[in-house]
């Protein structure tokens, strides 16, 4: 009789596993928008003005609300010099940056990546520009060899969850008393998609951003969530299942 130890379940074996690079190219360009490595001279002041009239969009970030473009530049100015990368998001089109986001957490040996500190102006957010702009960023770690990526919010950020399972990402979990930010106790809402989620949710991502998908007054006739849904159900289905 074989032991129990030769009968344990031992994960899949990935012999031919190489880390992705790490993220970094000074551009990764959409139909709608294109992502800019963030420079604080040249992007704090678009992104100052596009968010000044709206300081609930701070709320549940670790920085911020910035009361001059001075101040936001200085606070890029340190982000930039960390491990995370960050990208500012601008119309393909043409026009002033209206928000920026980063890869952080980057564990390329285990192909695992964030995608964090999210801010996008109150006026383009679920606007094309502003969906394309993470979703570039999916693609971008998926297609360079990353195995997971994630995505983690305060959990009483609801627009946050909400727009994690819009992309994709499905819940895994809640993270009791896991931070303190701004003198407040944080529960943090952890979601993920792998690669085994991606090749539905790449197609997802392009059947939306279709212009067949928009009608002439710029209204989406299939949304996001709609398209994505079924992933998200598979694999929170699965994460209960354990």
């Amino acid at each position: 009789m074989k032991s129990d130890a030769l009968r344990r379940p031992l994960g899949s074996f990935l012999p031919d596993w190489h880390p992705p690079m790490r993220p970094g190219p000074d551009i990764i360009p959409g139909r709608y928008v294109q992502l800019a490595r963030l420079d604080p001279l040249r992007h704090a002041s678009a992104i100052h003005s596009a968010t000044q009239d709206d300081p609930t969009i701070w709320d549940y970030m670790s920085n911020g609300p910035f009361r001059t473009a001075d101040e936001l530049r200085g606070w890029m100015e340190g982000a930039v010099a960390s491990d995370a990368v960050f990208y500012a998001f601008l119309p393909a089109d043409g026009g002033e940056a209206f928000g920026y986001a980063s890869f952080m957490r980057i564990d390329a040996g285990n192909g695992v990546v964030e995608i964090g500190n999210v801010v996008i102006s109150r006026a383009a957010q679920r606007s094309r520009a502003a969906s394309e702009a993470l979703m570039a960023m999916v693609d971008w770690a998926f297609e360079a060899g990353f195995r997971r990526i994630e995505w983690k919010c305060n959990a009483l950020n609801v627009a946050s969850r909400r727009a994690a399972r819009r992309y994709g990402f499905a819940f895994e979990g809640l993270f009791r008393n896991h931070m303190i930010i701004k003198s407040r106790s944080r529960d943090t809402a952890w979601f993920a998609m792998t690669d085994a989620d991606w090749s539905e949710i790449r197609a997802a991502y392009q059947a939306w951003l279709d212009p067949a998908n928009f009608t002439g007054d710029g209204l989406q006739t299939t949304s996001l969530s709609a398209a994505t849904k079924a992933v998200v159900a598979r694999a929170e289905a699965a994460v209960r299942a354990g």
